[in-house]
């Protein structure tokens, strides 16, 4: 897969934390990612230090006057390509409609780009033709899950939105949920955790993104956390989803240094899995293997 949409009905929970820092590792491993900004709140964009002068100059100006990607892009200081957002994209719903020209305008886009390298996708939490957009141009969805309660009824919701989804798209698309802004010394992420993996089982990544400081600062210094603090436990964490995502086969690419993830599946969590589920979970690991369930129907 090279098409990652990141998203989840529910906001706060880690999505442009974790486009920012999937899209500044993929670049320090030379993958040349392409980044395009589905919110209108443009809070990726601001990260990124970018503004765009005129709203057909960002990712509206696609919706609007059919402009190509290549046309919209910048490079970051980060040193990955950036399709930038602006507020107009708030109109697309109201300008556009929600028929099937508009929904997969940003797929047939990036067709006609050819696009080979890694496309990381933030989408507004929103459910609209921006975020839907992004499902529909994805060959799978990460979906960042807070350890919480009200980020848990999402992560129920992302699963009832995107199951509708497979009656439009004939296929079920592949997914995975993370678990942000973990602290295993709270009962309730422990809690939370349980209940993820009970339900979603090994579709819940291995790698859990603990509460750090250092996530938090790096965005206001409109950098990665890889830059801002490449020894903290946020940037190890990250590292570790990223090895995990293409040992697993849900984001390949050709990456300096990438090695297979043989991560297991936190000790906390196996008490959540049954018997049968966990000898699975043991073999696939030992195998060096976690599939994608593009074959799987919902869970």
């Amino acid at each position: 897969m090279a098409r990652i949409a990141v998203f989840n009905q529910k906001g706060g929970v880690g999505k442009t934390t974790t486009t920012l820092n999937l899209a500044g590792l993929l670049s320090r491993r030379a993958a040349d990612p392409l980044v395009i900004d589905l919110d209108p709140q443009a809070h990726l964009t601001g990260v990124c230090a970018v503004a765009a002068p005129r709203a057909e100059s960002s990712l509206y100006g696609l919706y609007a006057h059919g402009a190509q990607l290549s046309s919209l892009q910048c490079m970051t200081s980060n040193g990955w390509r950036l399709v930038p957002s602006h507020l107009d994209l708030s109109k697309v719903d109201t300008q556009f409609g929600k028929g099937p020209s508009v929904l997969y305008r940003l797929s047939r886009a990036l067709d006609r780009e050819a696009e080979q390298n890694p496309v990381l996708m933030d989408a507004c939490p929103m459910l609209g033709v921006l975020s839907l957009s992004s499902v529909f141009a994805a060959d799978g969805v990460l979906i960042p899950i807070s350890a919480d309660y009200l980020a848990l009824k999402g992560a129920l919701q992302m699963e009832r939105t995107l199951k509708a989804l497979e009656q439009v798209l004939k296929r079920r698309v592949p997914r995975r949920y993370l678990i942000t802004r973990y602290d295993a010394r709270r009962r309730m992420s422990v809690d939370i955790e349980r209940q993820l993996r009970e339900r979603y089982g090994n579709e819940v990544c291995a790698t859990r993104i603990a509460e750090n400081v250092s996530l938090a600062e790096s965005p206001a210094s409109h950098r990665d956390v890889f830059a801002h603090a490449p020894s903290s436990r946020g940037a190890r964490d990250y590292a570790d989803l990223l090895e995990e995502l293409v040992g697993a086969g849900f984001l390949q690419s050709h990456l300096r240094d990438a090695k297979p993830s043989l991560r297991n599946v936190p000790a906390g969590a196996r008490t959540a899995l049954s018997a049968g589920r966990e000898t699975a979970v043991r073999r696939q690991v030992a195998a060096g293997l976690h599939l994608v369930h593009s074959g799987r129907t919902g869970g």
